[in-house]
Order: structure tokens, then sequence, then C-alpha cells
């Protein structure tokens, strides 16, 4: 009985001498990782990359990006040629449709900053309503390097109804590459449905029980 005894103890300590042996080879592995050149580098390439990403965001930031604005017909040329990607709403300050779409572009603005958002009094910008022939408000002309490509006349392109959503023009604006699509939102709306999924079932289950 004895020997089985010790036995186990000369195992045990085995064990325990082969766990703190791993132990200090992982802290050594750990040490020489941290000075490793190669790791280094990529720390250092990933510290410049987002940098480089937020001065890019300051600088799209200082050319008017990030908000829905309104501009004038004097300031339109300038607006509408000093970036890659402006979306401009010409509208009349009367008509309710045209309140439904700054609705959806102010909510859109600061989500795509990679893209312009600014508006244009038709009634105050008669050069420019004649010479992109706007015969339909509200009008959404996409630009392109200053160069008009496309555009949304009234809701017809949007079920024709008052009642679309943000996300439904969001679709649109994907799909005519006037914006890109951004990732953290999707993941956002994944669990909102989720969640929103699961309460639906608790209820029913919930429901069901108390029948």
């Amino acid at each position: 009985m004895k020997a089985l005894v010790h036995a186990k103890l000369l195992e045990l300590m085995a064990q325990e001498k082969a766990q703190a042996s791993a132990t200090a080879n992982e802290e050594v592995d750990l040490d020489e990782l941290m000075d490793d050149p190669e790791l280094e580098r990529l720390h250092a390439d990933r510290i410049a990359a987002l940098k480089k990403e937020a001065e890019k965001r300051q600088e799209l930031k200082r050319q008017g990006h990030g908000e829905y604005r309104e501009i004038t017909e004097g300031d339109f040329l300038a607006e509408v040629t000093g970036t890659e990607k402006v979306i401009c709403h010409f509208y009349h300050r009367e008509f309710y449709r045209c309140k439904i779409m700054d609705k959806h572009l102010k909510s859109l603005a600061p989500r795509h900053l990679e893209t312009k958002f600014v508006k244009l009094d038709a009634e105050n910008a008669p050069f420019f309503v004649a010479k992109l022939a706007i015969k339909t408000l509200p009008c959404v002309i996409f630009f392109r390097n200053g160069i008009a490509i496309d555009r949304l006349v009234g809701f017809q392109d949007l079920g024709g109804k008052d009642d679309f959503t943000t996300k439904a023009l969001e679709i649109l604006l994907l799909r005519k590459e006037m914006i890109k699509e951004n990732k953290l939102e999707e993941e956002e709306d994944d669990d909102y449905h989720e969640n929103r999924q699961r309460t639906v079932r608790s209820s029913v289950n919930a429901d069901s029980d108390s029948d």
C-alpha cells in the first residue's frame, strides 16, 4: 500500500514539474514574441494605417462630409466638383415629400462619411435646375467627380409611397455605388433582428403555456 502511495506521489510530482516546465516555455515564447521584429513591424503598420484612416476622416469632414448641409447656387459647382461622391437633393420648402427625403438623407449622412450629402433649394437655383433638366421634386442627383451620373426622381424607385424606410434608401444608394456597405451597422441590424425574434418566440411560448 505504501508503495502504491509513493508511486502516486511521484506521478503527481512529475505532472506538476511538466506543467511548470510548459508554463516556463510559454513565458519564454511570449517574451521572444514580444521582441520579434516581424511583430513590431506589423504593429507599426497597423498604427500607421489607423493614423492614415483618422487623417482621411478629418480631411473628409473639412470638405463637408459627415453632415447633411444646405448649399447655395453659388456654392454648387465647388461642392460637387470638390470631392469624389456627392448626393445633392434639389427640394422645395413647401413640398411634403421633400421633407420626407430630407429626414432620410440627414440620417444617412453621418453614417457614410465617404460621400458628401447636400441639398439645394430649387427655387433659388434656377440656372442649375434648367441645366440639369429637373422637372419633378424631390430630385436627388448623384455626382461622381463632378459629373451627374444618375438621379432619383420622386419616390419612384422606393416603392412610390411616402412610408419607405431609411434602410430602403440606403440599399438603393448602395446599388448605385454612391455609398459603401457599413459592416458594423449590418452586424448591429442582425443582432437586433435576432434579439427581436427571440423576444417574439419567448412571448409566443409564454402565451402557449398560459393556455
